[in-house]
């Protein structure tokens, strides 16, 4: 089984505090690192097991399901997380074997990206969650801007209006992620800034404008967009193991003005019809990333080991509130029993959908795993975990849980 080190995986968001944005690292030579078999406990070994038994039944599950598209896994064997292993399947509905390693749109898993730059912020002292937004960003417009503290922002309590509420197109898909939009979408001053829906504070309501302002809100306090500082800290975190790897683009994100920004090898599709166009560069900080799935576990496994936040800041990102669904910061967090588990799992769940592409992304933080799965069909359904079946329910048991002889 090979393991990669956390070190030098995809995806390191985290700069050291006060660390230039712009400065490329130096070439260095690339550390041969000798991996020894380390001594495990039984639940440890169990986790092995249970990744194994995963990677190979996982393509018979997917072809059961008609599930199209791409699943990957990743676990560490350690409880510190120094090391992790990931695969992938992908195929389609019949169980035919496609490429793994393919970028996909992540869709509002950029919302939970997002998340953790912003609390990479709060760690650093330079924003507070619970201050108004208007301190970062004295020239949004919206009669809200004074009322809404961060942590609303992140939390969609902002009463913000929502892109998805514009007028439709012909094809169904609302004007304002369509590459003809005759509106305004500057974050302070346009769309995001106009009438508000309600009062901020009290229940939340999803909305794409919160996280559009939320990287208005990182490009004021960093000096640089949060594209910017997204890619740069990424290639920062490749030229450490290996100074060719600048230049890898493991992570993209839309251009500005093109419709169709990064060629999908799985585009969606709604009804078994091939999806409308959408702008995706339009998202913005609320869902226009693109990566692999390889790329989405290697960042869960960074975040769930303490690579991204000291502890402190990941226990607010993870502070999943009862009465608002269990919603945390950019992400859900609650226990819910799994099958073959004999007490109730931690999980961290993201999901996210443009036009006939879905992503469901899971971290369970007690067992270092995680799993992410990605689908060219708009109509799949993945069921409720709390409802305790559907094909979540089932690969999270799967991957977490012992399931008897195997």
């Amino acid at each position: 089984m090979m393991f990669t080190r956390l070190g030098f995986a995809v995806l390191a968001l985290m700069a050291a505090p006060g660390a230039a944005q712009n400065e490329a690292p130096q070439p260095q030579e690339r550390p041969t690192i000798k991996i020894e078999r380390p001594s495990l406990t039984p639940e440890q070994e169990a986790r092995g097991e249970r990744f194994s038994h995963f990677s190979k039944v996982v393509g018979a599950k997917m072809k059961d399901a008609r599930f199209s598209g791409e699943i990957a896994i990743a676990f560490s064997p350690l409880d510190n997380g120094e090391l992790y292993t990931s695969t992938a399947v992908a195929q389609d509905a019949d169980g035919n074997r496609r490429e793994t390693g393919l970028p996909w749109r992540w869709a509002s898993v950029t919302k939970q990206v997002i998340a953790v730059m912003i609390m990479q912020e709060v760690a650093r002292g330079t924003i507070a969650l619970d201050a108004p937004v208007a301190r970062y960003l004295p020239e949004f417009r919206s009669p809200n801007a004074s009322l809404i503290t961060v942590r609303q922002l992140l939390r969609h309590q902002t009463g913000l209006p929502n892109p998805d509420d514009t007028k439709p197109d012909p094809q169904g898909v609302p004007s304002y992620y369509t590459p003809d939009f005759a509106g305004n979408k500057d974050p302070l001053t346009g769309y995001c800034a106009g009438p508000v829906r309600g009062e901020p504070g009290g229940a939340w309501s999803y909305n794409n404008c919160d996280y559009i302002v939320a990287g208005a809100l990182l490009e004021a306090v960093t000096g640089e967009s949060w594209e910017a500082i997204l890619d740069m800290r990424k290639r920062r975190s490749f030229a450490q193991s290996d100074p060719k790897l600048w230049d890898r683009p493991l992570i993209g994100i839309a251009p500005l003005a093109d419709a169709q920004p990064v060629p999908e090898p799985w585009p969606g599709y709604v009804a078994n019809v091939r999806e409308p166009t959408f702008d995706i560069a339009s998202f913005g900080a609320a869902g226009a990333l693109y990566g692999t799935a390889f790329d989405l576990v290697a960042f869960d496994m960074h975040l769930a080991t303490g690579q991204y936040l000291p502890p402190e800041a990941l226990a607010e990102l993870w502070d999943g509130q009862p009465e608002l669904g269990y919603l945390a910061l950019g992400q859900w967090a609650f226990e819910a029993p799994l099958k073959g588990c004999a007490a109730p799992v931690r999980i961290i769940e993201r999901r996210g959908a443009i036009g006939g592409v879905q992503v469901r992304n899971f971290i369970l933080p007690e067992t270092k795993m995680a799993l992410a799965m990605f689908t060219d069909q708009a109509e799949f359904d993945f069921g409720e975990i709390w409802q305790g079946a559907g094909f979540s329910f089932e690969m999270l048991s799967l991957a977490a849980c012992p399931q008897g002889p195997q």
